[in-house]
């Protein structure tokens, strides 16, 4: 027999399900209460608004954009997962009714948080490839000088966005649908085991492989950045010791920058694929829980600007240059130099 399951990125609502009590509902079944989770999770997509587009700000203002054109496509693709983050759930306090051919469109393409999961998948297809850009400039840095063309990055950045749209596409058109003037968005399923099916492959395709990723290519640049600080170390004697020390600032920033992006990603995005995997077993749906997990996945979205954008010096500095404390600590240290008394020597002339 077939049964129609709803899992939701954003809101889940299932039918034929068991509902968490916590969570009120309507006569008709329908969300009603708008939870501080939720206003939690707006909080993080403001958040992450306003530092992606902060970053993406600097990135241009440094003229640092063409030389990190994957960053500036990570940045793009957080900041418009955090807009429609922001607008979706915005909408939502407002219970809109849909109907006809209007409704539906504003289903698919805004309530159903489709565009939300487009820059959202994109963001982590760009993660991925990221990684890889990095893994093959240093492990491998005469064949990517050779063939890693601009060209080829750009087509990478297309990829990102390409991908998505087609998966999410796909995705929203086959398993969404308005019922009783609301939106389900991934609700079409054929039976449970369709919709087990989809969130296993989910699982595997946008969390661990990435890990497995992170892993192996992070695990192959520390290796060889110790291989050619090792090779440095032996054939240039005591005169390296500032090359040695510049091999070694490197190796240190590719640690930080593995731990705060694999292991933040790995830590952010665990709660709400277990709780994906959970739902799907179970039947059981726990709105607050999952609404939590959501606040804490797009935590790593508020904070991933931070984490790639200030790595480079002339984009820190120019945030830095931004903040209004630091300008006004300036303006009373020039007015007290200014103003300070000046004192004359033993020879007659004044010493300042």
């Amino acid at each position: 027999m077939e049964e129609n399951l709803t899992i939701s990125h954003l809101s889940v609502t299932m039918t034929a399900m068991k509902v968490d009590s916590t969570h009120t509902t309507d006569g008709k079944g329908v969300a009603s209460s708008f939870s501080y989770f939720e206003l939690a999770v707006v909080f993080m997509g403001i958040v992450g608004t306003v530092g992606n587009a902060l970053v993406l700000y600097a990135l241009v203002a440094s003229k640092q954009h063409k030389k990190h054109i994957l960053i500036v496509n990570q940045n793009a693709l957080d900041l418009f997962s955090s807009i429609f983050l922001v607008l979706v759930y915005t909408l939502r306090l407002f219970n809109l009714r849909l109907y006809g051919v209007l409704g539906y469109w504003i289903c698919i393409t805004i309530l159903s948080e489709y565009l939300v999961w487009l820059g959202t998948n994109g963001a982590i297809l760009n993660l991925a490839i990221i990684t890889i850009d990095r893994y093959l400039k240093i492990v491998y840095p005469f064949w990517s000088r050779k063939y890693l063309r601009p060209w080829v990055i750009y087509c990478a950045v297309a990829l990102a966005w390409i991908l998505s749209i087609v998966y999410n596409t796909i995705i929203i058109l086959l398993t969404t649908e308005v019922r009783d003037g609301e939106c389900h968005s991934f609700v079409v399923f054929v039976n449970k085991w369709h919709l087990t099916a989809y969130i296993l492959w989910y699982s595997i395709s946008f969390y661990l492989i990435i890990i497995v990723i992170f892993i192996f290519c992070y695990g192959r640049i520390l290796v060889s950045i110790r291989r050619q600080a090792s090779v440095m170390a032996a054939h240039s004697g005591p005169a390296s010791g500032n090359a040695q020390g510049q091999s070694n600032q490197i190796q240190t920033n590719v640690i930080k920058t593995m731990i705060l992006v694999s292991a933040f990603y790995a830590i952010a995005w665990l709660p709400i694929n277990v709780y994906y995997d959970v739902t799907s077993y179970t039947e059981t749906i726990f709105d607050n829980y999952y609404q939590a997990t959501m606040c804490f996945a797009f935590s790593y979205t508020s904070a991933n600007p931070f984490i790639y954008a200030t790595k480079f010096d002339a984009v820190r500095k120019y945030l830095i240059g931004m903040l209004p404390c630091k300008k006004n600590h300036m303006q009373p240290t020039e007015i007290a130099m200014s103003n300070a008394p000046r004192t004359t020597g033993s020879s007659g002339q004044r010493n300042f």
